[in-house]
């Protein structure tokens, strides 16, 4: 009779038991949203993957994308990688950021978009996000078409590259949610 062994919890740090290199971060993190959010616990046990998650998003965050376009790509990203984590919590930040429900909605339920501008940024989004890069000439055709940009194509890639490092950690920790973020909860 084989039996099947538990995966055990990763470590979700406070301020005060992180390694050295990472309690400057996490209390970037404190300052930035009142407390330490679960994932950058779990990512502090890396002071590097913290690090790189925290400038990408600042970097992402100041990209050409508006809020709308920015939670376009965020929720896009969670909802395909199916992160119990992430999508409740761009929920919660896409309604501080004061993005219309009807946005989150249509990300959290794969429906259209509420616009043919966002609809094309939530398609593209998905090719590279699927595709792993290798969209075609007519993808690339018709994002262009909706109004948007090669600049804006390479800011799909910085997006991406911050949701793989929360996506992927969330699903290997299995991240608790936050209690900010319960009201938010998504399964897919």
């Amino acid at each position: 009779m084989s039996t099947v062994k538990q995966r055990e919890a990763l470590t979700i740090h406070t301020i005060d038991s992180a390694p050295e290199k990472s309690k400057a971060l996490l209390e970037n993190s404190k300052k930035a949203y009142g407390y330490v959010p679960n994932l950058h616990g779990t990512l502090a046990e890396v002071p590097g993957l913290l690090e790189a998650y925290q400038s990408i998003h600042e970097l992402f965050v100041n990209s050409s994308f508006n809020n709308d376009e920015l939670t376009v790509v965020w929720q896009t990203i969670n909802v395909e990688h199916e992160c119990h984590y992430c999508v409740p919590a761009h929920s919660a930040i896409a309604k501080a950021m004061k993005v219309d429900d009807l946005i989150t909605d249509a990300l959290r339920n794969k429906t259209t978009m509420p616009s043919a501008k966002l609809q094309a940024l939530h398609e593209m989004t998905l090719s590279v996000t699927r595709n792993r890069g290798n969209v075609s000439q007519e993808e690339i055709d018709d994002f262009y078409t909706a109004g948007y940009t090669q600049r804006h194509v390479l800011e799909i890639i910085l997006g991406l590259s911050q949701k793989v490092i929360s996506n992927y950690t969330n699903h290997i920790a299995e991240t608790p949610l936050d209690e900010g973020f319960q009201n938010f909860v998504w399964k897919k």
